[in-house]
């Protein structure tokens, strides 16, 4: 049932780039002198970019309402992020978690209007 759920195939494709992404900054990090503290911006593309992609294969396998599937992986993905923030670094619900939501909700839903015009 779940390798079937678009939410899921989604969420599980937006972890992968947010990864690859995370990756990628921690090289730029290491190879550089640039603070943790500027990256906020980055952070942010990495998430918008992880929810565009997540959103795609969400609208995709959704076969209808792609902003609503997206939308709601956004959610999903902010709420998943927020815990983990809590259970490992004791952070609470802050203004850029607050940013984080918005571009969730905002690039899952429009992946999600992507991901169904690909599917046509």
């Amino acid at each position: 049932m779940m390798k079937n759920s678009p939410l899921f195939a989604g969420l599980v494709y937006a972890v992968a780039f947010m990864l690859a992404g995370t990756f990628l900054a921690s090289l730029v990090m290491l190879g550089t002198n640039i603070p943790e503290k500027s990256w906020l911006g980055a952070t942010l593309f990495i998430h918008g970019i992880a929810m565009l992609a997540g959103g795609v294969v969400s609208g995709r396998r959704s076969g209808s309402k792609g902003w609503y599937h997206g939308g709601m992986l956004g959610a999903i993905y902010t709420v998943v992020v927020w815990i983990i923030g809590f259970l490992a670094y004791d952070a609470g619900f802050s203004k850029e978690m607050l940013g984080l939501a918005a571009v969730a909700l905002l690039a899952g839903a429009l992946g999600g209007m992507i991901g169904i015009n690909l599917k046509k």
